[in-house]
């Protein structure tokens, strides 16, 4: 019997198989609910003939000059590059800049180079991610490089051909154990930031460990990658990016549609805050002010664990892991900031790095896996919408509801960079209580953090 339940613990040996398990019969179901009915369930996106439209929507956009001041591109000049360089140009004829954003749908019948790339990309994404996990930890690889490539956020990414794919491969190149040279890393954390200009906030960290010369690195990559791919495309300039991005922000939600996949809980903030919106008639007055009352104060309270912890670390960052920093970094940037629900799968990148011990990282590492299931709850009935598909091409009566999702996944996400800063409290507290000050010679004439701790001395420097 000892050696039965032996043989269970640790838990994770069988938990994480488990949810595996789980995660593959859900993507199973979605993929035969596709090829059924023609659309994907939920939580996948609601419009099944968007398919792959993040791609082939940009690449037009990238043979059509107005792809900052009529389309409003949020991000630098490498996106329209990177799509310019992988698509045919005589499927995306220009006769379309007075601002349908998605004209470029109709290429993905004609772009066949597009349609591989697509594949490729994301065919290099489970790659590279599976032998970062088997270099980082052969025992836990397995299952989580599968939750994190074939879960439900990359997964929906991989449907939208989102180029939050590409950044996810490039983020693991730059931060996690496969790259030895400080240059092709700093090169992949470039590309990923003129990918997704909010990555930068996994750079920004390195310094609490006084890594000075590693992130100056990583930022001239930036800078390099930027002006090559701007003096490429010529159009694109810091000032265009920011002016879309602030009007990008300004938009906010207006309809329930808007909170079908989100990061955050700024989306419902926002039609919350909408005295037009059903959600007043629905609730009533009393949970809706409850709720702009609540949903706020859980984002601060979040960002304000992040930063304390951040504080923390840099006065002991021996003691924290750079993936730790890299990971609360971006943590706090995508949840300030909507970015839209694909983004979390960088935080998940950096979390499933963490070892399986203390509750605060094995909660963290659950909340991951809960995340990655792609399956939701359904709370009332929607009415039935006539939809066109791309994949099979028809059209299909489709019948969605109103899940509980929306609603509690932004709550999970929360939890893991607070559960993390957390556990980095801890750490720095223990550490100096234990170690004192003397492995840290070059401190000596600091302080003292707390009472009765041993002070530094060459000997033990």
């Amino acid at each position: 019997m000892r050696q039965f339940f032996g043989k269970l613990t640790p838990v994770n040996r069988w938990l994480e198989p488990l949810f595996c398990i789980v995660i593959a019969g859900a993507l199973a179901h979605a993929v035969w609910h596709m090829f059924t009915y023609g659309w994907l369930p939920q939580p996948y996106f609601y419009e099944p003939f968007d398919m792959w439209g993040d791609w082939f929507n940009v690449s037009y956009w990238a043979h059509d000059l107005g792809s900052y001041d009529t389309y409003g591109a949020v991000y630098p000049p490498l996106s329209f590059v990177f799509l310019d360089l992988f698509s045919l140009d005589k499927c995306y004829p220009v006769a379309n800049s007075a601002g349908d954003f998605g004209a470029g749908l109709a290429a993905r019948s004609c772009d066949w180079l597009g349609v591989a790339m697509v594949q490729v990309v994301y065919i290099v994404n489970i790659v590279v991610i599976a032998l970062a996990y088997t270099k980082h930890d052969r025992k836990t690889a397995p299952w989580r490089a599968f939750a994190l490539a074939a879960g439900f956020p990359t997964s929906e990414a991989f449907e939208h051909a989102n180029l939050i794919i590409p950044t996810l491969t490039l983020v693991v190149l730059g931060y996690g154990p496969l790259l030895k040279s400080s240059w092709a890393r700093w090169l992949c954390i470039g590309l990923a930031v003129n990918f997704k200009v909010y990555v930068i906030a996994t750079i920004i960290p390195q310094l609490l460990r006084r890594r000075w010369r590693w992130a100056e690195g990583a930022l001239i990559s930036v800078l390099a990658v930027y002006l090559t791919t701007y003096a490429i495309l010529g159009r694109g300039t810091p000032m265009e990016i920011y002016e879309n991005i602030t009007k990008f922000a300004a938009t906010g939600a207006s309809q329930l549609l808007d909170v079908w996949f989100p990061a955050t809980f700024l989306a419902l903030e926002a039609l919350l805050d909408n005295w037009q919106s059903p959600l007043m008639g629905i609730l009533g007055s009393y949970w809706v002010n409850f709720l702009l009352v609540l949903l706020p104060a859980l984002q601060h309270t979040v960002q304000a664990t992040i930063v304390v912890a951040s504080v923390a670390a840099w006065m002991r960052p021996e003691a924290i892991t750079r993936y730790r920093l890299s990971n609360l970094g971006i943590s706090l940037a995508l949840i300030t900031s909507e970015s839209g629900g694909y983004s979390v799968i960088l935080t998940f990148f950096f979390t499933l790095l963490e070892p399986w011990k203390g509750f605060g990282r094995k909660w963290a590492i659950l909340m991951v896996y809960i995340l990655c299931i792609p399956l939701d709850i359904p709370i009332d009935k929607a009415p039935e919408i006539v939809r066109d598909t791309f994949l099979p091409a028809r059209t299909a009566i489709a019948s969605y509801s109103i899940m509980i999702g929306p609603f509690i996944r932004p709550l999970f996400f929360y939890s893991i960079p607070f559960a993390l800063s957390l556990v980095t409290l801890r750490e720095v507290w223990d550490d100096i209580r234990k170690q004192g000050w003397s492995q840290r010679y070059r401190f000596r004439h600091d302080a003292p953090l707390l009472p009765g701790i041993t002070p530094p001395t060459r000997a033990t420097a």
